[in-house]
């Protein structure tokens, strides 16, 4: 089989890493790639979002299969593109990605699916902010109603920060999502999904947004992952799947958009039980990082079976024992503005996956954005997997660079408890 990947983070890497290791892949390219995936993929340059050049690159080049990792092209329709071109794709045409690329959408979908999930209200106009705001806290959130990278979100207890970062999206012309606060352990669960509306569960992980230790400062687009999660409900995933996606999905069906992809369940464990807190309509960035390093079927067969309706008749997938943990090395100044241009060094060891980089003419590696590298660490169990990660974030030098400490540490010191109602 042909695959062609198409973005250039840490979450195409990983893609990239585990179809490099299936025997049923006898070409794989990526585009437009990094520097990481570069070393095992042909590389090419392509406009992501252009779905014409997407189509071109991938007829020229002869792929059996397109894999679309970012939310961007997903939304404006790539996926569309290729379809109509007759190729299988792996990702969801822009009408079924409008779960993630509306938040509006997804709460009317999970409305009328019966889906638990946080109350909410969109808010359009500044003139009615305050007395919508006063209708939710005394823990307040503030979304962007579109695609935000997983940084539009501002969850504060104090109110004029949560009105400040509302005018800052409103002024810029994005209607704002607020929604009362779920309390509880976060879960990311994503499900493998086809048209025919079969559902394929992967292993629950939890991502960590914060930019600082003990979940410090802004949110960013995740510091770190681990899976799966040695503290999570009996049942949790067959539970979720039946009361949450497999509702959702059906629901989509019914409106004329099916959706075929990764659909991705960002949810908190509430004492009412699982709520979603967000869908994305794609492999979530870090935690694909750490799951697809624990999975043993070959990845190819899996998405190939979703592009063309097939999963119903997808053996089951087998998965490696023990646990995989992701650390993010991140660049200086982000969230913020990025520092660019920095070489790096001690980034050559298995597990080193690449978000931000570029090689420059001698070869050296130099940072190209805000999150750099996701180091993963695997091991027998979280214990080793955590201290694995850490070692090889030990190793890489990157002038200014951050990273979090404490990925999975309240997991690895059973601090993480579930409600449950008195």
């Amino acid at each position: 089989m042909r695959v062609l990947v198409i973005g250039s983070g840490a979450r195409e890497h990983a893609l990239v890493l585990a179809l490099s290791k299936d025997p049923e892949v006898v070409a794989l390219a990526c585009a437009p790639g990094n520097a990481g995936t570069a070393a095992l993929a042909e590389t090419y340059g392509v406009d992501a979002l252009d779905g014409a050049a997407v189509v071109e690159l991938a007829t020229g080049w002869k792929a059996d299969l397109v894999v679309i990792g970012p939310e961007g092209p997903l939304v404006v329709g790539v996926a569309d593109a290729v379809r109509a071109a007759g190729l299988p794709c792996f990702g969801p045409g822009a009408e079924a990605a409008r779960i993630e690329g509306s938040k509006a959408f997804a709460k009317d979908v999970m409305t009328t699916a019966g889906v638990p999930t946080a109350h909410s209200e969109v808010v359009d106009n500044p003139a009615r902010l305050d007395a919508a705001l006063a209708r939710f806290g005394p823990t307040w959130v503030v979304k962007d109603d579109g695609l935000a990278a997983g940084k539009g979100v501002v969850v504060t207890t104090d109110l004029l920060t949560a009105r400040a970062h509302a005018m800052t999206l409103l002024d810029g012309g994005h209607p704002v999502l607020l929604e009362s606060f779920l309390d509880g352990p976060e879960v990311s669960l994503f499900c493998v999904v086809d048209a025919a509306g079969a559902v394929v569960p992967l292993l629950p992980a939890q991502d960590f947004k914060r930019v600082g230790d003990d979940d410090a400062g802004p949110n960013t687009g995740g510091m770190g992952a681990y899976a799966p999660l040695p503290w999570a409900p009996d049942g949790l995933v067959e539970d979720v799947v039946t009361r949450i996606i497999q509702p959702v999905v059906d629901e989509m069906s019914r409106r004329g958009a099916a959706f075929s992809g990764l659909l991705y369940a960002g949810l908190a464990l509430t004492v009412n039980g699982p709520e979603v807190i967000e869908f994305n309509c794609r492999f979530g960035d870090p935690e694909t990082q750490s799951v697809l390093a624990l999975l043993r079927s070959p990845l190819s067969r899996l998405l190939l079976a979703a592009a063309e309706a097939r999963l119903a008749e997808h053996p089951p997938l087998e998965w490696a024992p023990g646990s995989a943990v992701t650390v993010v090395i991140a660049a200086d100044g982000y969230p913020g503005r990025p520092r660019t241009g920095d070489v790096i060094t001690g980034a050559e060891s298995d597990g080193v996956l690449h978000a931000g980089t570029r090689r420059r003419d001698d070869g050296a590696l130099l940072s190209a954005g805000g999150r750099v590298l996701a180091v993963v660490g695997t091991g027998d169990d979280l214990t080793a997997a955590r201290a694995e990660a850490y070692r090889k974030v030990d190793a890489v030098h990157l002038p200014g660079s951050h990273h979090r400490t404490d990925i999975a540490l309240r997991a690895l010191n059973g601090e993480i408890g579930v409600p449950v109602a008195r």
